[in-house]
This record gives structure tokens, sequence and C-alpha cells, in this order.
């Protein structure tokens, strides 16, 4: 097998989890939300609306034919709206009164796996829980499932047959195109232009590249980039000494994902990380714990070398989707073991594909310590810097949130990334505009959603809690409160996804993922326990 081939398998085998397309189950036809109708009023809420702006309210929103028709402000806070001055309400429209509530923009995951096989996860399971979470937009990195099952769950999204967030669907770069196998072999510049041309005919959206020879990723960057489309990377170690995330943004690259290539771009005094030389690439914990020590390998911030690159990356509108969530268990594991949703929200198939294993993609924990979470806290801390100067210069940075591994839940995930980025320094109304917005602007779909703005479709998020005070109140099991009577409550979550003007009762489909999950655990008589404990 020539090397070429034998690096791209891994990096097909290692990163990605493919089985040779195992597909995962479809999604069933739709049962749940309300609507659409010809007119929607959403009455009396405060207004989030993604673009920086501080909340408004109370306002009236009205959509007509799933398109925002007017934004209209009807009085002041604490005082009651005068009802003859409100926008009126046709013959089969619907109002929805939302007094007290806020209204966002729907959430847009840019970096979002439809489950797979390996896990377990039914497209159902995945789906709801994302919208279960007020995300109406997702990109999928890779089309895991293969192009074709990810064109049609998409097509179906976007008439609203089944219960699903709309989708953006990339293709892993060389991937098989037909479904028959997982790949293709490319190691010259003609073949790659050929695949990227294929790949656009297709119908796919993008490409998700995982690095390459230079030659070969130049030559598809460029390709993909005069059709007209989008592409991301994970700039995998097995190629990045030779192409960095600097080589990729000048080549045509519009996203970057993880934080791998950057890093190396930084470096000043070496040309490749500081492996170990028993290091073994196709051992995760060697992968994953030596990655933790690569930010200190790097530029120190604000010198020559780390603005340069900054700067070269903001001028060439660069987006950056960061997933610090599926890293997070390296500084603090049992966090992330033991978060409260996993009991309920779990499947006992994504529990044990969790679980320490050898073979797992992102289940290293061969014997995980203190010493490896002390590199990694030091390591999101120098990320977290030039995230947050990287915003504050004007670069666009994403929610994004890579799920379905390393103990990461589809939809619990995205508010976690949301704290992790006010960690970094984000004002909370700077998460918004991430999670709207720039995911919107990511992926090219800023004229269609990612702000409250009319002419833009009916994508929303309303919730009963202020998001900007407490970002908890976005995860399903909500934020936990003390009321005045010192009782505790659990207050927040999404109340409504409202996806091309259907509402969707958020926690009703939680509730139809916690069915599912008490389904799978009586049918095997399992339970989340303590990996190398039996239940």
């Amino acid at each position: 097998m020539k090397t070429i081939q034998l690096h791209y398998f891994l990096l097909v085998s290692l990163l990605f989890g493919l089985q040779s397309y195992s597909q995962i189950e479809k999604a069933p036809t739709r049962s749940e939300g309300e609507g659409p109708w010809s007119q929607l009023i959403i009455r009396g809420v405060t207004v989030i609306d993604g673009t920086l702006s501080p909340p408004i309210g109370p306002v009236d929103i009205v959509v007509e034919n799933n398109r925002i028709a007017s934004v209209e402000v009807v009085g002041f806070p604490g005082m009651a709206i005068d009802p003859t001055d409100r926008p009126k309400l046709k013959e089969g429209g619907k109002e929805l009164n939302a007094e007290g509530m806020y209204l966002l923009p729907g959430f847009v995951d840019t970096h979002a796996h439809i489950g797979g096989s390996s896990q377990g996860t039914p497209a159902e399971y995945v789906f709801k829980l994302w919208m279960g979470h007020g995300i109406t937009t997702i990109c999928d990195p890779g089309s895991g499932n293969g192009i074709d099952w990810v064109l049609d769950q998409k097509e179906k999204s976007r008439k609203n047959e089944i219960t699903a967030p709309r989708i953006e669907a990339y293709t892993w770069f060389g991937n098989s195109l037909t479904g028959k196998g997982n790949r293709s072999d490319i190691t010259t510049p003609e073949a790659a232009r050929e695949w990227v041309r294929a790949n656009a005919k297709k119908g796919a959206d993008g490409i998700k590249f995982g690095g390459g020879l230079p030659e070969v990723m130049t030559a598809a960057l460029d390709e993909n980039k005069k059709l007209g489309l989008r592409s991301k990377t994970h700039h995998a170690q097995l190629y990045v000494g030779r192409w960095n995330v600097l080589n990729s943004a000048r080549a045509g690259l519009t996203s970057m994902e993880h934080w791998y290539g950057l890093p190396e771009a930084l470096f000043t005094d070496r040309t490749v990380q500081d492996y170990s030389l028993d290091y073994n690439y196709q051992n995760e914990q060697d992968r994953f714990g030596e990655a933790g020590q690569l930010w200190a390998q790097a530029a120190q911030p604000y010198s020559d070398k780390w603005n340069g690159v900054m700067d070269e990356l903001i001028s060439l509108d660069f987006s950056i989707s960061p997933t610090m969530v599926i890293y997070e268990a390296n500084r603090d594991l049992q966090r992330a073991r033991r978060a409260e949703w996993h009991e309920e929200y779990t499947l006992p198939s994504l529990w044990e594909f969790y679980a320490p294993s050898r073979q797992s993609h992102g289940s290293y924990w061969h014997y995980w310590g203190t010493e490896q979470e002390m590199d990694w806290k030091e390591n999101y801390r120098l990320w977290m810097t030039f995230l947050n100067e990287y915003k504050n210069r004007g670069g666009r940075v994403t929610v994004g949130t890579d799920a379905g591994f390393i103990y990461q839940l589809y939809g619990f995930a995205y508010p976690r990334e949301m704290e992790l980025l006010r960690e970094a320094g984000f004002h909370p109304l700077e998460v918004i505009k991430a999670a709207t917005l720039n995911g919107a602007e990511a992926l090219g779909l800023e004229d269609e959603i990612g702000t409250i703005k009319v002419g833009k479709l009916a994508d929303f998020v309303i919730v009963e809690e202020n998001p900007l005070v407490n970002l908890k109140a976005l995860y399903g099991t909500g934020a936990i409160q003390l009321q005045e009577d010192n009782t505790v409550k659990r207050v927040g979550g999404v109340k409504y996804t409202v996806k091309d003007g259907i509402i969707y009762d958020a926690k009703k489909l939680l509730e139809d993922v916690k069915k599912m999950v008490e389904k799978a655990k009586s049918e095997s008589n399992y339970e989340i326990v303590q990996p190398g404990m039996k239940p």
C-alpha cells in the first residue's frame, strides 16, 4: 500500500470513525411540531437578535410564509401593552404568547456529526437532541453515513418531512461518492480536481479535509473555490508538518476545525511537534496526550509571529470552529464523564463507545491522569487567548461541538461550548453572535438565517430565562435556582424551537429522547456505571 493511501486510511478510521458507510437509522416521518401557518405572530417577546445589539422588548414578530415580515416594538418593560397598537392576526394565522420570554435566532452547529453506527445512535435520537436545544441548522463535516444518506435527510429536513435541523452536507475529501466503499486514493492534482468536481455535481455543500500532499491540497482547494463551495480542515498530525493552517487559508480554505494546524503555523524554533520518540499516532493516548503540550510550543501571545499569523487569517476572511467542548474531558475527565444528563439522555451503546478502548475513536483513557490534565489546562489558556483576540480583531469564531465522542452528548454539548467561549473572554452577546450570525456566515447562509431580520427564515430559539445572565439556562436539564421560599427549582431549558415557522415543544422532544434511552436500557438490562465495574 502506498504511504499516502495508508495515511488516508488512518485518517478515515481514527479521525472519523467510518466503517465502510455502515449507516444509521434514518429519521422517521415528522409527527412533532405545530404549523406552519400562513401567518405566525410571536407576541411580547424580548429579542436578542444575534448582531451584538442588546436585548429589546416587548416585541411582536410577524412571520408570513416562513419569512420574517416585521419586527415591531409594542411597548415598554413592566407596562401593559396596548392591544390596539399591535400587528393584527389574519384569518388562519397563529398567535404564540411569549411575554416575559427571550427570543434568539436559531442556533447553528458548525461541526455536527449525525451519529454513527459505532455509537449506535439513530438519526431521530440525534436530531431531537439538537432541536431540543434550539439548534436549527447543522453542518455535517464529512457525511459519515454516506453522502447519499445525508443528502436524503437534508432534503427531507428542507421539506420538513422529518423533525430535524436544516443540514449542510460536507463530504470527507476522497470518500466514495457512490456509497461503494469508504474512500478513493487521491495522489495527484488532476485526481483531486476531478473528485472535487464530482463532489459538487453530487450536490454536496462543501468538503472536509484532513490534510494531504501539498500539491493535492492546493489543487483541491483551488477547484473547490472556483465552484463556489466551502471547506473545512482538521489539520491532522500526519500532514501538518508540511501543510498547516496558513497553507490551507492561502489556498482557499474557508474554515478550520478544532485547533490542529494553528500552533504549527506559530512555530518559531522548530518545524515539528516535540513528539516523544516512542510516539505512535494510532495510540490515541499518545496522540491526544501530547497534543495537550502543543500550544506551549508555539509563539507566545502577542509576539510578532503570533500577531502576524492572526492578522493574515483575518485578512483572508477565515473562520474558526474551535469545538473546545470536545476536548474538555482532557482537562477534567471526571466532569465530562459524570455530566448530569448522561443518566437519562445517553444511550447505553453510546456510553459503551465512550468508555476506555483501544479501538473506539476518542476513547483513549488508557491511564489519564493529573499530569495530562495540567497540560491541557495550559493548552486551553493559550488557545482561548488566541480565540478571544481573534474575535476582538474582527475574526470569525463559530460554535461547533463534534459531539458523539469523548463523553460529549449531542445537543447538551452546545451550551457547554458557549460557556467555554464565555470563559475565553467573549461577552455573552458575542457568544450569541458566534452561535448564530457567525455560524451562518461561515456556512454561507447569512442571507437566510443567523439574525432576527425582515426577510430571513423563521428559525428561532425561545427561552423563559435570560441566557445572557446564565448560559446554563440553555441546557436541556436547565439550571438550579433557589426560590424565595428556600426551595430548589430547575429553571430554563429551551421552551420552543421554531424552524421554518413550525413550533416545536423543545421539552417534549427531549422527553422523547429519554423514552428512547429508557427503552434501550430495558432491552439491554444496562445501566451507566463506572468503567471497570460490572453493572
